[in-house]
């Protein structure tokens, strides 16, 4: 019988990161460089790596698990495609007037977002739906041909088509879809109502948009991809990481790519939950820091918190239900996660006043750090960790070899020189002023959230994760940290835990004391055959399928929706219990409860199933009984520019019992410390679990 494996892969700003788990349990994991220009390019080489190490055939692969930054990069770097908005006529303007909202009432120096769409391809149309439904003004043929003439004249890549209140009737949006599609049969076209089919026009134009505008960069990604796994003979489907840390096919990428712009970073904390959940810790924070971005989510009673909204913002993120208007907005399943643009590549300079700063500029993969010596010579993190002892001199599993003289030589010019220190004094600078500016994203998901950070163990992933991990549990006031195995590749590890899953959504408008648990079960029925038949349309088995229903519940004249669970099913539905449980998580989100009555806005349906060849990968532990001997040792400068710490360094492989700090742990994917005072000791599961002093 021959041997089965399943590929996750990673992509992100410095590194890609793959991992290959066979049906009998053995793993194997790659750290490749990534490639900008043609991102494909570092899976392909991965994909290679991996199978020539494992001693697989590419048809040995029965699936191809991905999470790929395409789709953010697009907007950060504002490539998507030339774009086109069609909406009804007086509502031109709606993605520049948005919510009227700031994100900080008294920050003068905030820009607002250059909306996606020019003003002069925003098109109107003269039809009206009612809120009730009802056509007001019909769709004229005439005026509708008209338009589509001036849109072939402008070159368009891809258009986008939100119609007032079409949600409610969609009659007016789809023939204009159809009508346009015939017309320019080359041009991609995205209705709202196939992306996003509830009330806010604002919300549901802006994540259209989003959805057209990637689509041409997303999609031809998407095809190279593909085209390149053929080509190498992995034949095996292609599932892609969502935003809400599940899978989907890869054509529903294609065509609904603002469900994939957090693509990836979600599965990590997804798989940070289901490792909470073996180990037995429910409280996590989960921090994920790579080679531009650091991120952190919350996870509380092993539940992964999740939202229905999110904005993606330039430079620093820190998404909030109470601070909102600072991005482009997007309504699809998110996991809630607070983003700042520090990362291991993060760039430092000295500002005007003389103040070090760090961020949000990264070197990324090309040029890189200074230390790679590739022709970049602006100091990073990486440099500074490289010069303070936390990194060894030689990167991904040996593969790569790091400079120290260049190191100090871009810190001296641009740091050091500039603020008058010396370059070990400008290297905790810049690592401490990176610590602070990522500990804003742990206090987004605990202390802005009501939680105190205390009651969390912080779990720390990606390449650059661990190493700031320690200082940043302890800046916060969090007592221990938790290091999974290969935490460098982790992202990709969690997309091999993830189960494939689609979202569906029905408007579902009750005022309070409309709502009955028949018509709800019958609303809630009514969703599951359409699900069902939509599934089973693209070769599903409805058999095989899960399906899990929500209801979005807020107080009368307030727009903060809290997604509430239920069971259509049982018996004992009552809505006052679903009204309890709503005041619950009010109180619990924002601290008290109002007394106006509470009302319903949307149905939501996840329909969603394993992989049918999911397996996990056995873990890979020492043998006890042994206490592991430090390999070899270093200077470390911990918080004293002028005394080192000369520090033993362990292989992470080796430890089986308890280290106490300082110390250094290496391992192929990732390189971490913690500090005197601390101990590291190994669980059942493979993590490295460090309580600080």
């Amino acid at each position: 019988m021959s041997t089965s494996a399943r590929i996750g892969a990673d992509i992100g700003g410095t590194f890609t990161d793959l991992v290959l788990v066979t049906d009998d349990g053995r793993r194997y994991a790659k750290k490749v460089s990534s490639t900008p220009a043609n991102p494909e390019a570092a899976v392909l080489t991965g994909v290679a790596a991996l199978l020539n190490e494992a001693g697989l055939q590419p048809g040995d692969v029965t699936a191809v698990l991905h999470g790929t930054t395409v789709g953010s990069n697009a907007i950060l770097q504002k490539r998507g495609g030339r774009i086109g908005l069609v909406t009804t006529k007086g509502f031109r303007d709606l993605l520049e007037i948005g919510r009227l909202r700031t994100p900080g009432m008294f920050d003068l120096t905030w820009d607002k977002p250059t909306p996606l769409v020019p003003r002069h391809l925003r098109f109107e149309i003269g039809e009206r739906i009612a809120a009730d439904g009802s056509i007001v003004t019909p769709l004229d043929a005439e005026e509708l041909s008209a338009l589509v003439r001036r849109i072939a004249t402008e070159n368009l890549d891809t258009l986008a088509l939100c119609f007032l209140n079409s949600y409610v009737n969609p009659e007016h949006e789809l023939q204009a879809a159809d009508f346009i599609r015939a017309a320019l049969p080359d041009l991609p076209v995205t209705a709202s109502v196939s992306i996003l089919p509830e009330q806010r026009e604002y919300e549901r134009t802006s994540t259209t948009v989003v959805n057209a505008y990637v689509l041409p960069v997303m999609r031809t990604y998407l095809i190279a991809l593909q085209k390149g796994l053929r080509n190498a003979g992995v034949t095996a489907p292609l599932f892609i990481s969502n935003s809400n840390g599940g899978l989907a096919p890869v054509h529903v990428a294609q065509e609904k790519p603002v469900m994939f712009i957090s693509s990836g970073r979600a599965a990590g904390v997804v798989g940070a939950g289901h490792m909470g959940e073996l180990s037995g810790i429910a409280n996590l924070v989960a921090f994920d820091m790579g080679g531009t971005t650091a991120s952190a989510s919350l996870i509380k009673g092993c539940e992964v918190t999740r939202t229905t909204e999110y904005e993606f913002r330039d430079g620093i993120s820190t998404p909030s239900r109470f601070i909102k208007a600072g991005g482009y907005l997007m309504r699809v399943p998110t996991v809630d996660v607070a983003e700042i643009g520090n990362g291991a590549g993060s760039i430092a300079h000295v500002d005007d006043g003389g103040l070090i700063c760090v961020g949000p500029v990264s070197a990324g993969a090309v040029p890189g750090p200074a230390c790679y010596g590739t022709g970049g010579d602006c100091p990073t993190l990486t440099d500074a960790n490289l010069l303070l002892g936390y990194l060894p001199d030689r990167l991904a599993g040996g593969s790569m070899m790091l400079s120290v003289d260049l190191a100090a030589a871009a810190i001296d010019k641009h740091v050091a020189k500039p603020a008058g220190l010396t370059v070990v004094q400008a290297a905790l600078g810049m690592r401490a002023i990176a610590n602070s500016n990522m500990a804003r994203a742990i206090r987004a998901v605990t202390v802005e959230r009501g939680q105190d950070p205390r009651d969390f163990v912080l779990f720390a992933f990606g390449g650059a994760g661990p190493n700031h991990a320690c200082d940043l549990a302890s800046s916060v006031g969090i007592g221990k940290v938790v290091l999974p195995p290969e935490p460098g590749v982790f992202t990709a590890s969690g997309m091999l835990e993830a189960v494939v899953e689609y979202f569906f959504i029905r408007s579902y408008p009750r005022q309070p004391g409309e709502i009955n648990p028949a018509d709800l079960r019958a609303t809630a029925a009514s969703l599951r055959d359409e699900a069902s038949r939509e599934l089973e349309e693209q070769g599903f088995d409805p058999n095989d399928i899960n399906f899990g229903f929500e209801l979005d519940m807020r107080f009368g004249g307030q727009d903060a929706e809290i997604q509430i669970s239920f069971d259509p099913e049982a018996h004992d539905l009552q809505i006052e219990d679903l009204n309890a449980r709503f005041l619950a998580a009010y109180e619990d989100m924002f601290g008290y409860v109002s007394s106006d009555g509470v009302e319903t806005v949307n149905l939501r349906l996840r329909a969603h199933w394993p992989l049918k060849d999911q397996h996990e990968a056995a873990t890979v532990r020492p043998s006890g009984g042994l206490e592991a001997s430090p390999a070899s040792r270093r200077d470390v400068f911990f918080d004293d520019a002028s005394k080192p710490v000369l520090t033993p360094v362990y292989d992470r492989a080796m430890v089986s019992s308890i280290i106490e700090g300082p110390a250094i742990f290496e391992s192929a994917d990732t390189t971490f410390a913690i500090p005197p005072g601390a101990t590291a000791e190994p669980d059942p599961h493979g993590n490295l679990v460090v309580t600080l002093p």
